[in-house]
């Protein structure tokens, strides 16, 4: 690990009601003792993106390169950055039904965001007791539920 490089942990989720439906994200940013929230909303999206999304929140409030450690319950995301955005990109970014890869703009954004940041990509189980991944969840939820009741 580079010693001229702060070194970020970034716990993120993203819920969706509904999938496709109203969706939100809930981004924990820890660098020591210091720790930052963050959450959004999107009225008619998916769950995958939101998962993206709280990571791209995050990677993108980092004012400076960082050594990160990315947590995420979301193997679309982990497996997508560690496994199989190489190969989508050598195909044109077909997948391996050679359809369209979705979420490509998402997968771009990320892209670029590693090329500034050393990421290490985490996967841990949700809905498991994990209790920053826990907290991420509410901070999701309470996205979707705070819009449902500015619309009403």
């Amino acid at each position: 690990m580079s010693q001229d490089k702060r070194c970020v942990e970034i716990f993120s989720d993203g819920a969706c009601s509904g999938n496709p439906g109203p969706g939100g994200y809930g981004t924990i940013l820890r660098y020591g003792e210091h720790e930052r929230e963050l959450s959004g909303y999107a009225a008619e999206t998916t769950n995958n993106r939101m998962e993206m999304l709280g990571a791209i929140a995050g990677l993108e409030a980092l004012k400076q390169p960082c050594q990160v450690r990315l947590i995420s319950d979301s193997q679309y995301l982990v497996k997508g950055m560690t496994e199989w955005i190489e190969g989508w990109q050598r195909k044109g970014w077909k997948n391996s039904k050679k359809e369209e890869v979705a979420n490509r703009d998402l997968w771009e954004r990320l892209l670029q965001m590693v090329k500034e940041h050393q990421v290490d990509w985490v996967w841990v189980k949700g809905h498991d007791g994990h209790p920053e991944n826990e907290r991420c969840d509410e901070l999701a939820r309470l996205e979707i539920i705070q819009a449902a009741e500015n619309s009403e």
